[in-house]
């Protein structure tokens, strides 16, 4: 079982109609999203997707000339209560382990952290030590 989701980083342009065309590509390929975030510089957004099929997206973004990479990722399942996400992030903090990135959703009635930390390995440690619900692609089967 791998311990990482695949996740999509889109680079686009910051100008009117570069996003729909990806999602327009997701939609023909039918592709669900299930969580997104866009980080924004002054030319261009790096469109964070996590989605149904990660492999073959990124083939069809790439095949369309779209800047795309592919990037391992954690993520761990929380209570949806005030202060669980503090917990999970105190205990990856109190290992030293830095997270680069980070954005969050709701799925299934519980809250998901998704991050990508600069030592996976040692984020992983922490997520089984501390007995976190650390999340793979088959939880997210739609």
């Amino acid at each position: 079982m791998n311990n990482t989701l695949k996740q999509l980083s889109i680079f686009i342009e910051n100008k009117s109609g570069t996003l729909i065309k990806v999602l327009e590509l997701f939609s023909k390929a039918r592709i669900q999203i299930i969580a997104s975030t866009i980080a924004d510089t002054q030319d261009y957004g790096i469109y964070r997707v996590l989605c149904s099929a990660p492999c073959e997206a990124y083939t069809i973004l790439k095949e369309h000339g779209i800047n795309v990479q592919l990037t391992d990722v954690l993520a761990i399942a929380i209570e949806d209560e005030p202060g669980h996400a503090a917990l999970a992030i105190s205990a990856l903090s109190e290992a030293e382990v830095n997270i680069l990135y980070m954005y969050s959703f709701l799925w299934k009635g519980r809250g998901v952290l998704v991050m990508r930390t600069d030592e996976s390995d040692k984020a992983l440690e922490v997520i089984a030590k501390k007995d976190m619900d650390l999340l793979n692609e088959d939880d997210f089967i739609i």
